[in-house]
């Protein structure tokens, strides 16, 4: 297809150009560079497309790809280079032919439209159809109302290096379900669409399935190489499907997609202590992210569950040792302060420090002897089995991030600020820590399928739980989380979080916590204090969790 298409556009030019040099030359640079050419026009405009314009350039724009005509179709976009690339793959790759658009009525600039077209592969053919939209806008140099390129255009589901691909599945289809055998599909679950996509590619191969063939999205690999997951669009031949099955539980699964949808940019994670099998994994962002696995930001004042336990275990304070909690507290050349509002206690004790969440009670007691730079680091690493690198839950997940630093990071860190990172898979492991004494790597996928081993760690002393256990409790039942926790009964526990993040008026909210041997924790990008956004979400995942 792409070797007649040029040729189309090229004699296309070449006879315009008979009939008329100046017109001829400005077609030309056109159709070879989109808005990079530098060909004279007779009057080059400014200011927005107006109606004829998008009318008459979408319409070309269409017409050029419903032909096929790869070349000519990607000269009526500002990006003719990128759009030729991915045009020309759409017929060639993908092999979809028979292109039918039918735009909608125009919303100023913008046109959307629906596509209808044939898949095709070996004898086999499957209807495609889908809808999208393109935008018009004015080409910087040539005035020439254009079609501004985006991968989205020929598919709403596509992203910068992106392509469209049809053949042999590279991995058999699954059925994946959860432990009680429930099947888990994308669409009574649309959070765990790209997490059923990488169980396919990881495990399709050792579920028993064969491969069919398909139309998928091939997606770009991240700075590492790795490539997410194909997503499917289009079956041709169904391939034999195997049964893959999970540490999900469909009910709790259930609760937390619908708690996710409270809040933009929420997600949680919940896990069972006992077992460190993972029970639920929810997002609700638009950029499709597994935020809840992969995320790597501030915890805020969840991480002072790891901090509690380091001065206990080194012999600082205990829950009825002494933290008092002042207004303000010097650490080098910074000065920390707590929430607006906070009374200043010179007599609390940690466990009151801990349940009101003072920051200032904090600061002050990590130079305490004979704490360092690196013992937080430590406490996270060999205690709860983070910031190693060595978690294998299945899918790609990262576990946590506490470096040794000085000056007033290390200040910064003890409160879940300054340098450590953080997600809702790594905070509800902490907390099945805390209550258990005991560090069991989180996973989602037995790992006696394939034969991986679980990350180590040495865990808590049984005092040390115990206390960090019971500070939880009177966090739920008489401190910050208890407004979020209210109504839950048997044994509960929480710690509420609030990270400031550079840029944002409001802090990131962050909330863990424990019901029975159930763990959940939440994170909402700019949710504001703890109890506030992903507060409820916990509670209602623990909740469903019995």
């Amino acid at each position: 297809m792409g070797k007649g298409v040029k040729a189309a556009v090229v004699g296309g030019v070449f006879a315009v150009m008979v009939g008329g040099a100046g017109y001829g030359a400005y077609t030309f640079v056109s159709a070879l560079g989109g808005d990079g050419g530098s060909g004279p026009a007779s009057v080059t405009k400014s200011g927005p497309p107006d109606g004829g314009e998008v009318k008459e350039a979408s319409g070309k724009f269409f017409a050029a790809w419903e032909k096929g005509q790869a070349t000519q179709a990607a000269a009526y976009t500002n990006n003719a280079q990128a759009a030729d690339a991915l045009l020309t793959a759409y017929g060639d790759d993908a092999r979809i032919s028979g292109v039918k658009i039918t735009p909608g009525a125009p919303s100023g600039n913008t046109v959307p439209f629906r596509v209808r077209a044939t898949v095709g592969f070996e004898g086999t053919t499957k209807a495609l159809e889908y809808r999208s939209e393109l935008t018009v806008v004015r080409g910087k140099s040539t005035g020439r109302a254009l079609v501004d390129w985006e991968p989205s255009v020929i598919h709403p589901d596509l992203q910068e290096g992106d392509t469209l691909v049809t053949g042999e599945s590279e991995q058999p289809p699954i059925e994946a379900v959860g432990r009680d055998g429930t099947v888990l599909t994308k669409r009574k679950y649309p959070s765990l669409g790209p997490v059923l996509d990488t169980l396919r590619e990881k495990y399709g191969d050792k579920a028993g399935g064969t491969p069919g063939v398909e139309l998928v999205i091939r997606h770009a690999g991240d700075a590492s190489g790795e490539a997410p997951a194909d997503t499917p669009l289009v079956t041709l031949e169904k391939g034999r499907t195997g049964k893959l099955r999970t540490t999900l539980s469909a009910s709790v699964q259930a609760a937390a997609e619908k708690a996710v949808q409270q809040h933009a940019d929420a997600s949680v994670v919940a896990v069972q202590p006992s077992t460190g099998e993972v029970l639920a994994v929810a997002n609700h962002r638009e950029d499709g992210f597994n935020a809840a696995f992969l995320g790597q930001v501030a915890p805020g004042s969840t991480m002072k569950i790891i901090t509690a336990a380091m001065l206990i275990d080194n012999g600082v304070t205990t829950m009825n040792g002494p933290a008092p909690c002042p207004p303000t507290a010097q650490w080098q050349s910074q000065t920390f302060k707590n929430l607006t509002g906070m009374r200043p206690d010179e007599n609390a004790s940690l466990a009151n420090s801990f349940l009101r969440s003072c920051n200032t009670a904090f600061i002050q007691l990590i130079d305490e002897p004979p704490l360092g730079d690196d013992s937080l680091t430590r406490e996270a690493q060999e205690r709860f089995g983070l910031g190693r690198d060595d978690w294998k839950t299945g899918i790609a997940s990262f576990d946590g991030r506490v470096p040794a630093v000085s000056g007033p990071d290390r200040a910064a860190n003890a409160i879940g600020q300054g340098q450590v990172q953080m997600n809702p898979l790594n905070m509800a492991s902490v907390t099945a820590t805390a209550i258990t004494g005991t560090f069991r790597q989180p996973y989602l996928v037995s790992p006696r399928l394939d034969g991986r081993q679980l990350a180590q760690a040495k865990g808590l002393p049984a005092g040390t739980a115990a206390q960090l256990k019971q500070m939880m409790r009177l966090t739920a039942t008489q401190g910050t989380g208890q407004e979020a926790m209210a109504g839950l009964g048997g044994d509960i526990g929480a710690k509420t979080g609030s990270a400031e993040v550079d840029g944002n008026a409001t802090s990131d909210s962050w909330f863990t916590g424990f019901r029975g041997d159930a763990a959940a924790a939440a994170m909402v990008q700019q949710g504001g204090h703890g109890g506030d956004a992903a507060g409820p979400i916990v509670a209602a995942v623990l909740r469903a969790a019995g």
